[in-house]
């Protein structure tokens, strides 16, 4: 039998999910405003506005029961209440029921501000949270309700109560959670029996769904916590399964029916330059110019995602493909995000093809206006076979007579429109996505998932593990006397200083100032360089020149050598403040070193004040550092550590965000999910049956930015 609080009597005219919030009732001009601050614009917004967690209070405990360690929820009565002002400012609640006394504190002037009158001796309420025992028992920040005996206060308590998401703007207009409860139960109640299935009914049955209605209902107000995870569940699989559809649609638009380009077999330039090439390719390698040569010469067009950890020779593979384009007569061209990571493809991609008989233009923003046009024009003459940039390649202004191939590198950078925009450069040209970090396969599912997978899973053989330790500040002069006896050896370091875009100036200075301090003070006799992103291309290409050839001894620089140069003789990796860089940089970072015959170090140090405790997360991605230099392991962490949306942000990929399924804990529900979404679009690419017609709506009417240029239905 339903709670006698899912019966309420309490009724509301029946409104449109896509009506403006403003049509619900209890939703006026200021509580709509504070919604939509949130995100919240439809009924359906609404809806979707599910509980954050739940409290089980289908048991009220005694006071005097209450213990220590325990999550308890109480029924008691308010007593006194005291405030404290200070640093930080303090709210006490005492409440009592016949068999004791407890005392709820929140911190914080916040708390003070928004509590002190919300209270009154008498007030009858209900207490859940954590149970803690100091100078009697208490419980710090509290989940609370205060029963007014209006009818309405059985959605309060007695049963699992849903806590909503709820930021101060919300709760200034009595929006928190027992606000949250009284608008949408009506709401669900008005909307009974009228909720569309956004599934088809084959796949709730094959994956033991519950309908949408009343996985909504039950996500709100569950019987018990195991029916809030079903519900949650469905709602999640829902996200999921729409997300996959999106990449399932978007990879049959390119694969399916679109006449690409079929490259011609053979490649006397690559075989060329495999057999000049001062290594051997690995089997990993090889292994991928093979998926790659037979994408190439189908005539649909390939749309192929390379990943490879740092090292692990992408550069010549992206080569080896622009070469059997070039000599099936067409152009190739490789996007990347920045212009120093552009210079750097420009000069290792010269430096491969010289004396190929191979054009190579570079095309970036910062071109002199002359000079910029000129390399225009070889573009649209075709006379520059392999063209390198930025997002200069894809401006209006630029034009390829036969564009065959777009690599894009780092492709987590740009977004999809970007990745659009120049492959409408040309005909239908294949492209190649490259990405030196390291993806979870989680992500790679849900980011990528419209694209077929490539991975460079094995480094050059002879390469040695790069050692790592992680150091406090105060151990500065023996990491300084340690980078001298590499340098007396005949070695060359990197101390990296941070560079992050909210201090760049205040940065700049700091990196300038350790050069100068690392020149004059602690290698007085050593060539110390500085590399930064200020600088002109010609200096900053002068400088990794002369690092490179060994002018220099010490190269202090910001992250702009996090990716692209090799210098096999530097062996020493200083990064300063490592605190401040996410793992997936340190792992860059790291890269930079251990490319030659020499062990190489990397030693990252600490900037954390002394006698201030480390963070967790940032001690957490020092000691990965020091265990680990798998880069997919490592992308793990780091998922785990920052989370998906942070990680790579499916927004810039014009991919829907996640609002309710989580990619870590949802994984076995997002393969699920990925399966039934390609056999939908397998068996009908056009949704036109009559059974998918509730998902071609739901596609049109919710994801339409997602799926972006594809025609549905």
């Amino acid at each position: 039998m339903p709670h006698p609080a899912l019966r309420a009597s309490i009724t509301a005219p029946s409104v449109s999910l896509s009506a403006p919030v403003s049509a619900v009732r209890g939703i006026g001009e200021k509580r709509a405003a504070a919604l939509q601050q949130a995100g919240v614009h439809t009924v359906e917004d609404l809806l979707y506005h599910i509980p954050r967690q739940y409290l089980d209070r289908r048991q009220l405990m005694p006071i005097s029961r209450l213990v220590p360690d325990t999550t308890a929820t109480v029924l008691a009565t308010v007593r006194r209440t005291s405030v404290r002002y200070g640093k930080p400012g303090r709210f006490e609640l005492t409440v009592g029921d016949e068999t004791g006394f407890l005392r709820c504190t929140w911190f914080g002037d916040r708390w003070v501000r928004g509590l002190r009158k919300t209270f009154a001796p008498g007030d009858e309420l209900i207490v859940s949270g954590k149970v803690s025992f100091f100078n009697g028992k208490q419980i710090i920040s509290p989940e609370y309700d205060i029963l007014t005996g209006d009818g309405d206060d059985l959605l309060h308590t007695g049963r699992v109560i849903p806590v909503y998401p709820s930021s101060a703007d919300l709760r200034e207009v009595g929006l928190d959670s027992r606000g949250f409860r009284r608008v949408i139960k009506p709401l669900l109640d008005s909307l009974a029996g009228t909720i569309p299935e956004t599934l088809p009914e084959a796949i709730l049955a094959a994956c033991r769904l519950p309908s949408l209605e009343e996985a909504l209902s039950h996500a709100h107000f569950p019987e018990t916590p195991e029916e809030a995870e079903r519900a949650r569940a469905r709602l999640a699989f829902d996200e999921l399964f729409y997300l996959e559809m999106i990449l399932a649609l978007r990879k049959q638009a390119v694969t399916t029916g679109q006449q690409g380009i079929a490259f011609q077999s053979k490649s006397p330039l690559a075989r060329q330059l495999v057999d000049r090439l001062p290594f051997d390719l690995t089997p990993a390698q090889k292994r991928v110019i093979r998926e790659i040569h037979a994408d190439m010469c189908r005539p649909q067009p390939m749309n192929r995602l390379l990943q490879g950890d740092v090292g692990s020779g992408k550069t010549v593979v992206a080569v080896l493909a622009m070469l059997l384009a070039v000599e099936s007569g067409y152009q190739a061209a490789l996007m990347a995000p920045t212009e120093i990571l552009a210079e750097q493809h420009s000069f290792v991609i010269r430096d491969l093809l010289d004396g190929l008989g191979v054009t190579v233009t570079f095309l970036v923003g910062g071109l002199p206006a002359k000079e910029r046009a000129t390399r225009r024009d070889e573009v649209a003459t075709g006379a520059a076979q392999v063209v390198i940039g930025t997002h200069a390649l894809i401006q209006e202004g630029v034009t390829f007579p036969k564009l065959g191939l777009v690599i894009i590198d780092e492709q987590h950078r740009f977004g999809v429109v970007q990745r659009a925009a120049l492959r409408a450069k040309g005909g239908m040209p294949d492209v190649l996505v490259m990405t030196a970090t390291p993806i979870p396969r989680t992500l790679a599912l849900t980011v990528y998932g419209d694209l077929d997978v490539s991975v460079l899973d094995a480094l050059p053989p002879g390469r040695k593990p790069i050692t790592t330790r992680w150091v406090s500040d105060a151990t500065r002069t023996e990491v300084y006397g340690f980078v001298r006896s590499q340098v007396e050896h005949g070695r060359q370091a990197y101390v990296v200083c941070p560079l992050v875009e909210e201090s760049e100036k205040v940065d700049l200075k700091a990196a300038i100032a350790m050069a100068d301090h690392l020149q004059q003070e602690v290698f007085p006799d050593r060539r110390v360089a500085l590399l930064h992103g200020r600088m002109k291309a010609e200096e900053k290409d002068a400088i990794m020149h002369r690092f490179k050839a060994g002018a220099f001894d010490i190269l202090v620089s910001t992250t702009v050598i996090e990716v692209g140069i090799d210098v096999p003789n530097a062996t020493v990796m200083v990064i300063e403040q490592a605190e401040r860089f996410g793992l997936a940089q340190l792992h860059q970072l790291r890269g930079r070193v251990g490319r030659g015959e020499h062990q190489s170090f990397c030693i990252l140090i600490n900037g954390v004040d002394p006698g201030q405790p480390i963070p967790d997360d940032t001690l957490r991605r020092l000691e990965v550092m020091a265990e680990t230099q798998d880069g997919f392991r490592i992308a793990d962490e780091d998922l785990k550590l920052r989370g998906p949306g942070e990680f790579l942000g499916t927004r810039q990929h014009g991919l829907p965000g996640l609002r309710i399924a989580d990619i870590i804990r949802d994984h076995a529900l997002l393969l699920t999910a990925r399966r039934e979404a390609f056999a939908v679009v397998e068996r009908d690419g056009q949704l036109a049956r009559p059974e998918h017609r509730a998902v071609r709506e739901v596609l049109k009417r919710r994801y339409m930015d997602g799926v972006g240029l594809i025609e549905v239905g």
